[in-house]
């Protein structure tokens, strides 16, 4: 009987510490980056992290639009059209 108590005990206390676990697992670090536009931008634009900036490629948009509809067959808008023939 008291050995059931003890590991009764014992299961309660791992229980009631691994509530908490998550709240001790982590450490406050300075940001190295704070105010940096560079990195997150000013409340008046945008961050400006890349500076290169690709041209759009229509062949992309076109294989974007398969995939799509072979992940989730025809579109709303053409559904209405079908419907409306």
């Amino acid at each position: 009987m008291k050995k059931n108590v003890g590991l009764l005990a014992i299961a309660a206390t791992v229980l009631m510490t691994a509530c908490t676990y998550q709240k001790n697992n982590r450490i406050d670090q300075k940001d190295v980056n704070a105010g940096n536009d560079y990195v997150y931008g000013n409340p008046d634009s945008m961050a400006r992290q890349r500076k290169v900036q690709y041209t759009p490629n229509s062949e992309n948009e076109v294989r974007a639009m398969e995939i799509q509809e072979i992940l989730y067959g025809a579109t709303a808008n053409e559904a209405d059209s079908v419907a409306a023939l």
